[in-house]
């Protein structure tokens, strides 16, 4: 059955209940993620990893998986965020490269909700700007979910990349690697100067997304080509306004969220970095022409690939996830010294780790 809201787009105000409610939501993700790290993402992704990455990588999805699935529970349960699928469906058990367009700063929380449907939340990484990474808890948690970070410098950032690449080449571990070639979220200023460099060079003038940079798609095909079961084009389009990260929280914007599929065969695309460079601007091109097409029907095309999140077993999953932490909180505060040793080590670990960008190698190959 779908979600809807019967209230209209004008009308969704910032009330004194939304602003309680969007702060009461933040409160449980903020405290959630800091327990799940703490007791669980640091035994998973650390002592775990000594011993297996693929174990590793496995027990991290499954408790960080929980995790994450709160939040499409925000949006798509208690904010009655509508969010529609069109165009070709993702299979389940496929190692997937993600390319999408940038036009807010939450693009990238949208495409969990796709992911949960996959039963694939806690294997979906990004490519993300790495001032990121100093995001308290946040920051943590994407070090441990094994999200590449970059400066978008490529002569810093392709030595770093390239090695992270080569750590997700085993095809027993589930993949999706999302990236945003556009390199940053959509502005009208931004848009202005990609339009003014794409007249200079010969490019496509484009209006609703910016030119795309190829070196990172370039490399992450050059190293996960032979390991990938396709690539899939991703289109993001938002009804009437673009959201924030607090309108997310506080139910404000957007009432619907629309996203476009489309499947590619890897093999279709050019293996040097110079066409496949001229194939991704094409691929913008039409991208461009897709949301042209959306801001004026309101719909992308074949919608209703996808169903509806189940109510219950998102409660479950979220009843479970609290009575977890409410337990950890329990022994943390009113426990013996020694949990709050081990709180205090931990999170040592993870702000150096997440620092200097450390993760163990295994000593034992299980």
């Amino acid at each position: 059955m779908e979600v809807t809201s019967n209230e209209p787009e004008e009308t969704r105000v910032l009330t004194p209940l939304r602003f309680l409610r969007g702060v009461f939501c933040l409160l449980v993700l903020l405290s959630t993620a800091f327990v799940i790290l703490v007791y669980c993402g640091f035994i998973t992704a650390v002592i775990f990893r000594l011993f297996s990455v693929h174990y590793s990588r496995k027990a991290t999805a499954f408790f960080f998986g929980s995790w994450l699935a709160l939040w499409p529970l925000l949006f798509e349960k208690i904010n009655k965020t509508k969010v529609i699928f069109s165009g070709e469906t993702v299979p389940a058990d496929a190692r997937v490269l993600i390319i999408a367009n940038h036009r807010t700063e939450v693009d990238w929380m949208y495409l969990w909700d796709l992911a949960m449907r996959k039963g694939r939340l806690g294997y979906i990484k990004y490519v993300l700007k790495s001032s990121l990474m100093k995001l308290p808890v946040f920051g943590w948690a994407f070090q441990i979910l094994e999200f590449i970070s970059v400066e978008r410098k490529w002569e810093v950032d392709e030595s770093p990349m390239r090695h992270m690449l080569s750590t997700f080449k085993n095809r027993n571990d589930p993949l999706w690697l999302a990236i945003f070639p556009e390199g940053t979220d959509f502005t009208e200023q931004k848009c202005i100067r990609s339009q003014k460099f794409a007249s200079e060079h010969g490019l496509p003038i484009l209006h609703n997304v910016l030119l795309p940079k190829a070196k990172g798609f370039a490399a992450c095909l050059e190293e996960l080509r032979g390991c990938l079961d396709a690539v899939y084009d991703i289109t993001i389009g938002y009804k009437n306004r673009c959201p924030t990260f607090l309108d997310n929280a506080f139910g404000v914007a957007p009432s619907e969220v629309h996203i476009h599929v489309r499947r590619v065969v890897v093999t279709d695309i050019p293996s040097s970095e110079e066409m496949a460079g001229s194939w991704l601007n094409d691929t913008f091109a039409k991208k461009d022409q897709l949301l042209s097409d959306f801001h004026s029907s309101g719909c992308f095309p074949h919608q209703g690939t996808e169903g509806d999140l189940p109510t219950i077993p998102c409660l479950v999953n979220a009843f479970w996830v609290i009575l977890l932490t409410s337990m950890c909180m329990l022994l943390t505060f009113y426990s013996s010294l020694w949990f709050k040793a081990y709180i205090t080590l931990v999170c040592s670990y993870l702000a150096s780790a997440t620092y200097f960008n450390i993760r163990p190698s295994p000593i034992f190959a299980l």
